[in-house]
């Protein structure tokens, strides 16, 4: 039987959540950004929770079998406390909450600080989750690990009486594949790119700068596809990236099929001036955009980014000019389509964004407007499904 994976990216505004669904019923999150507000019909924004909670029915689950969340903005877990089953406390579990196997976390979200006011926000509680998980020595991967989680983790082994090493295998550096899930096995391997250590051990801890990136790699009956899921990393940073994992001889990591751009098409994603009509990006920026493949696909997870004079003006993102920016670059690679994420199958009532990776390349699932399709873990059937078409 043929292979057949979905990547699906969810139409949550400015904010991420994005599923992998591998054609043996694997799953795998990033970031998840559930507004109250968009359980009103009248709110473009997809209901996250419902729409989360009817596909895992679907398909006879009740848990992820990794959710990872790439830095702690509120746009990136927003009601996810709500939603998942924390294993920290009693008052998070049961009620229908979703599990999850293994919780990936970049390391900044174990030491940031925060105020006692702020000790219910969301943050607070993920940051107990993770470190709970890690001192039970289970389910959970931190990447990175800086002198701040080193101090404050080497203190909490001590008072176990375990050694300083108890917990090393729960902790990924940059430029190394993720031991949990393996290609051969799995059909998919997740290559860090992000964050360093110095991301933590240099002055303040700045989330979007210690964001976790990574090199996706998909399996479909013996080719690979790979797929770029980056947090909301500064142009600094992956201007660091391309250098770094150049330098290791790892260019491969850097092609894409399909890349999920950052800060939700912000222009300080790919430079420090937005310019007039399009942003230029720095050369290393330029560098990692030009190694798209032939008919690569670059997403969007935003609102709305149209061509219109007041767009030019504005200061929150998304911009104008770097979606101009991202369009004339994949153009030069020979990619098909810039997406973003609120404007499919319209921007009045937007719809998950589904691509197939399959053996014969990365396509994308269009929906027609009106006629959402439920994502199971089994692979459609030939043809073309009633609900959705392949779009150029």
């Amino acid at each position: 039987m043929a292979e057949n994976h979905k990547i699906t990216f969810y139409p949550v505004g400015n904010g991420d959540t994005t599923q992998i669904v591998m054609a043996k019923g694997r799953r795998f999150l990033f970031d998840y950004n559930h507004c109250k507000a968009a359980e009103d019909e009248k709110d473009p924004r997809i209901d996250l929770k419902k729409r989360l909670t009817e596909e895992l029915k679907a398909a006879g689950r009740d848990y992820f079998d990794m959710v990872a969340f790439t830095h702690a903005d509120l746009d990136h877990i927003c009601g996810s406390t709500d939603f998942f089953e924390l294993l920290h406390a009693a008052k998070y579990q049961g009620n229908g909450r979703i599990k999850i196997n293994e919780l990936w976390v970049p390391a900044a979200l174990l030491v940031e600080e925060v105020t006692r006011e702020q000790q219910s926000d969301e943050f607070a509680l993920w940051r107990k989750e993770a470190r709970y998980r890690v001192l039970a020595g289970k389910g959970v991967k931190v990447f990175s690990q800086p002198d701040e989680v080193k101090k404050w983790l080497h203190a909490a082994l001590k008072e176990r009486g375990e050694a300083t090493t108890a917990r090393d295998h729960l902790f990924v550096d940059a430029g190394t594949i993720v031991d949990s899930f393996s290609l051969a096995r799995d059909g998919i391997e997740f290559f860090c790119h992000s964050p360093f250590i110095k991301h933590c051990d240099e002055g303040d801890i700045v989330r979007n700068d210690a964001s976790l990136v990574f090199n996706v790699r998909m399996r479909a009956d013996g080719s690979d596809y790979d797929f770029l899921q980056i947090g909301d990393s500064s142009w600094e940073v992956l201007e660091d990236i391309v250098a770094i994992t150049k330098f290791h001889g790892n260019e491969d990591r850097l092609r894409y099929d399909l890349y999920n751009i950052p800060h939700h098409c912000s222009y300080l994603c790919l430079s420090d001036e937005k310019g007039e009509n399009e942003t230029e990006p720095k050369p290393g920026v330029k560098a990692l955009l030009l190694y798209g493949k032939k008919d690569a696909y670059i997403v969007s997870s935003s609102y709305p980014i149209p061509d219109s004079k007041d767009m030019y003006k504005e200061t929150q993102p998304p911009h104008i000019q770097a979606r101009k920016a991202y369009e004339t670059h994949l153009k030069q690679v020979k990619g098909r389509k810039f997406v973003v994420t609120m404007e499919e199958p319209n921007a009045a009532k937007p719809e998950p964004v589904t691509f197939e990776v399959a053996a014969g390349g990365v396509s994308w699932i269009k929906a027609i407007a009106g006629a959402p399709a439920i994502l199971s873990s089994s692979p459609p059937r030939a043809g073309l499904s009633t609900t959705a078409v392949r779009a150029g």
